[in-house]
């Protein structure tokens, strides 16, 4: 089954890039905010996971340039100015209230940043455009000696072109994760595309901002003990194995096969059944805390990953085109003995747990825990967090003219080493593999493909229970 399972390399180059020309992008006509409006901002939008900029790179070849001559950078400009009257909170920008909240502000000449640069390499000439590339950086705009996860005072939306000598380009993207998650994220860069695509105003659905559907209970209701916010204790060799010496980021492309097998290997002892999240975020899990060698073996680690709650919220439902952040965090815990000699079943039937317990009533509690204890440090420590893309339309919502995305995702994971993203798979030929990027530390990157790639213990083990 390993031949189901192909590691992805990328190039180590280095990218010449020219800044051009800094295009501020206001909205093309009236909002319905004036200098010294405020907009509301929920406990959702405010949690200290979502205190960041999302970096995405997209990737345009010059085959499509020949049939579509329209100035990319104007194009661009001129649609994001359009969308940016129905998005128009997205022209704003982030400040701390007095009860230490976010909100987002409206002061003069603030909107969008576009910045145009140029490169003298040619697309070709930066390696596979298949996975994410560290070095891609200089693609995506950072201000001079902008300080790590700085959201206050910016512009919530900057934006790269850089033009490269082959005739294609690339799109680099910061979204504040304050205002959008991954779903809205993909709605406004859809309306941006279809606007850009078409020449005139497309929303679809109309964006709906209501952060006020999640205001708290009063008095705030906490019904669940949220292991997903408590402090996490450093008790083990984990952390000092992460950080000891700067992590290489590993890609793996996992076929439709494989992830068929392994969902099948996984499956629980009840009627209830695992999905392929279930066993894949299971199958990971394992590998890293095998290959990292956790101490001691009773340590207790945790599992964590966004659930979509859009679809649990029923009374009353989210209104259709709402935007903000939605999402839950699912917490799965489990000593670390237990990961490395317990079987794939078992770790998925915690993993399935975790993601089923988010409902309703578990979404009004974080926003009421949220309330009464608002976390205000990113816990790292002790734990494994995934990230799932593949339920994005990455490549169908970045057709902004120009064809279909090369690739479209992320840049660089080495920065929070304890982070896993599954990536969908962007060949034309759309095969349902998932490309799986993990950090790691170099000594250990054979054993994790080793733990990862090999079906035969998991078979083997399954037979002798």
């Amino acid at each position: 089954m390993a031949s189901c399972v192909e590691e992805l390399h990328f190039s180590h180059i280095h990218i010449p890039v020219t800044i051009d020309q800094m295009i501020p992008v206001l909205p093309a006509g009236p909002i319905p905010a004036v200098h010294g409006s405020r907009l509301y901002l929920s406990n959702l939008d405010n949690m200290i996971g979502a205190r960041f900029f999302t970096p995405t790179v997209y990737f345009y070849k010059s085959n499509y340039m020949s049939s579509n001559r329209k100035p990319v950078t104007k194009t661009l400009c001129d649609a994001l100015s359009r969308v940016l009257v129905p998005y128009y909170p997205l022209s704003g920008r982030l400040r701390e209230a007095s009860n230490g909240k976010l909100e987002v502000f409206f002061g003069q000449q603030q909107g969008a940043l576009v910045v145009e640069a140029h490169s003298d390499m040619g697309l070709a000439e930066l390696g596979d455009l298949a996975v994410p590339n560290p070095t891609w950086a200089p693609l995506n705009y950072r201000f001079p000696n902008e300080e790590p996860y700085k959201v206050l005072d910016m512009p919530l939306i900057i934006a790269q072109v850089t033009l490269f000598a082959c005739g294609g380009f690339s799109l680099g993207l910061r979204l504040c994760h304050c205002i959008c998650d991954g779903i809205g994220a993909m709605q406004f860069l859809a309306a941006w595309a279809a606007t850009a695509k078409t020449g005139t105003l497309v929303t679809n659905p109309e964006p709906c901002w209501d952060r006020e559907f999640f205001q708290p209970r009063n008095p705030p209701t906490i019904k669940y003990r949220h292991p997903e916010f408590m402090r996490i204790e450093e008790g083990s060799s984990l952390t000092m194995s992460l950080w000891k010496s700067k992590p290489v980021q590993k890609c793996y492309k996992v076929s439709q096969q494989f992830q068929a097998q392994l969902k099948s290997l996984a499956q629980p002892n009840d009627m209830l059944g695992c999905s392929t999240f279930d066993a894949m975020a299971a199958h990971v899990w394992r590998s890293w805390v095998k290959a990292l060698d956790v101490k001691p073996v009773d340590y207790e680690l945790r599992l964590t990953f966004s659930v979509n709650a859009r679809p649990k919220l029923k009374n009353p439902p989210l209104k259709q085109g709402f935007y903000g952040n939605v999402v839950c965090v699912a917490c799965g815990t489990s000593p670390v003995n237990n990961l490395i000699k317990g079987s794939l079943s078992e770790t998925s039937r915690l993993v399935r747990e975790a993601r089923l317990s988010i409902s309703e009533e578990y979404v009004r509690s974080t926003v009421d825990y949220m309330e009464i204890d608002r976390p205000n440090r990113l816990e790292f420590g002790g734990k494994l967090s995934i990230t799932q893309w593949t339920r994005f339309s990455l490549y169908e919502s970045a057709d902004f003219g120009w064809g279909r995305p090369s690739y479209a995702g992320p840049i660089d994971l080495t920065p929070t080493p304890q982070v896993c993203v599954f990536l969908p798979d962007g060949s034309a030929e759309c095969s349902g593999a998932t490309v799986v990027c993990i950090c790691l530390p170099d000594s250990v990157t054979h054993k994790f493909a080793e733990f990862f790639l090999c079906l035969k213990d998991l078979i083997s083990n399954d037979e002798s229970e």
